[in-house]
């Protein structure tokens, strides 16, 4: 009985050190010639331009028809195989509702919700096990696929999703219970925002000067991750009394989701419209515009003029999407719903803060309906992630766009260079006739001239 080597191409160890050993016993290697040779190749870093040419969709998830993928469609793939980056969007979604409770509990006009500060510590030791499992399970397809992690990081879009771990750890720091941490150390925020200033180097240099990654190309609503991690991390940073630091990543993040902003509206890159599966995103407008306004207000130590026109920014956008009701109707669950969490927590978290500033009948109102949105959208998305990995199990399907092969199908490439000889022996067919024609012409009138 021979071994599925079909995946060993993906593994980190696993494919050369089985391929290795049947040679030192001096046995000879089983499997198929196909599954020998893909075992031995080595896998090289895909160009930016096999991610467009292999791949469709905004989201480029979506394999073109012409296309193969190097890894067996007829099958469910191992599970780390299958476990995205985009996961980490759940911890997101959790982790903000640490903060939303957090900042109620300690409203004073929200006192007739009667919140207790054991919610508020529940959902912190929830959403700090769930970034642990999630973590920890990303860990480990890190260390036994190392080949497909870097292939969602080299992927034009996924490589958004790398802010995600650490912008839920900020979260994680932000909504922390006073009885559990009163004073975090202001190492904690420089640990947390090295990794998010080393992939800023790498995203943004090449939104600017990455040829086939420049933004114009790779714009998408996901790349407000890689700007949501600067207003978070001077959030954090400013309530711990961080002065240069936070503004530092302040101005970074107003920089470029100025340019960001601009580039989506227009949509430049392909024109397409997101389809039903991939509508839940738009929400991410939401989220850095109100974290920047609560940021802005740490910065300045008052809810003022900056602060607010950014805020009403925010529930502008919001508003413009849930007026458009029927644009989100009718389509399948996915992980991709959880964009609707953070950005609608955040501008919930915004809305209790500017109302602690100008407190009214209509503020109130807002921010009560926007809390018990934010909390219902969560709870409702919970049970149905739960359902659709524990029942259904249909949660985490094959991944197809880091299975993509290193090249073009042979078949395409053929027949595009047999249409090409077609047409230069065509083309070759007029010029004879042609010249046969100009020689008969010639003929003509010198026999009249006669």
């Amino acid at each position: 009985m021979t071994k599925d080597r079909r995946f060993n191409s993906f593994k980190t160890w696993s494919g050369k050190l089985e391929q290795q050993l049947p040679n030192l016993r001096g046995k000879p290697q089983e499997g198929k010639p196909e599954d020998l040779i893909l075992q031995n190749a080595d896998m090289e870093i895909l160009p930016v331009e096999r991610y467009f040419d292999a791949l469709q969709g905004p989201e480029l998830d979506c394999l073109r028809a012409s296309e193969e993928i190097v890894l067996p469609q007829d099958e469910q793939w191992p599970f780390l195989l299958r476990f995205p980056i985009s996961s980490f969007g759940i911890c997101l979604g959790i982790s903000s509702q640490a903060i939303m409770w957090k900042a109620a509990g300690a409203s004073p006009s929200l006192k007739i919700l009667h919140i207790y500060l054991h919610v508020n510590i529940f959902i912190w030791l929830t959403s700090a096990a769930l970034i642990v499992t999630v973590s920890v399970t990303y860990l480990l397809k890190l260390i036994f696929y190392f080949e497909a992690v870097r292939r969602e990081y080299h992927h034009p879009v996924r490589v958004n999703y790398f802010f995600a771990p650490w912008i839920s750890l900020l979260f994680l720091a932000i909504g922390a219970p006073s009885s559990i941490c009163k004073n975090l150390s202001t190492i904690v925020w420089y640990l947390l925002m090295a990794p998010i200033f080393c992939l800023e180097l790498k995203i943004y240099g090449q939104w600017m000067l990455g040829g086939q990654r420049r933004l114009s190309r790779v714009a998408n609503p996901s790349n407000h991750l890689a700007v949501i991690g600067n207003f978070v991390g001077a959030l954090l940073g400013s309530s711990m009394g961080l002065r240069e630091g936070p503004l530092f990543f302040f101005a970074i993040g107003l920089a470029h989701y100025s340019v960001l902003f601009v580039t989506l509206y227009q949509r430049l890159p392909t024109n397409e419209t997101l389809p039903k599966e991939l509508h839940p995103v738009f929400f991410l407008f939401v989220a850095a515009p109100s974290v920047a306004s609560m940021a802005l207000a740490k910065i300045q130590g008052s809810f003022g003029f900056s602060s607010r026109i950014v805020y009403f920014v925010a529930l502008f956008l919001y508003i413009t999407l849930v007026v458009r009701v029927n644009f989100f109707r009718g389509f399948r669950f996915s992980l991709a719903w959880w964009a609707y969490t953070f950005p609608l927590t955040g501008l919930s978290i915004a809305t209790i803060t500017y109302m602690n500033e100008t407190s009214n009948l209509v503020t109130r109102l807002l921010s009560l309906a926007l809390f018990s949105a934010a909390t219902i959208t969560v709870a409702i998305l919970l049970v149905t992630t739960i359902f659709h990995a524990f029942v259904l199990q249909d949660l985490f399907p094959n991944d197809i766009a880091i299975a993509i092969s290193e090249k073009g199908p042979k078949t395409n490439r053929k027949r595009q260079h047999s249409q090409g000889i077609s047409k230069s022996k065509a083309n070759e067919g007029l010029l004879k006739f042609a010249s046969a024609d100009s020689h008969d012409v010639e003929a003509a009138l010198r026999s009249t001239a006669k």
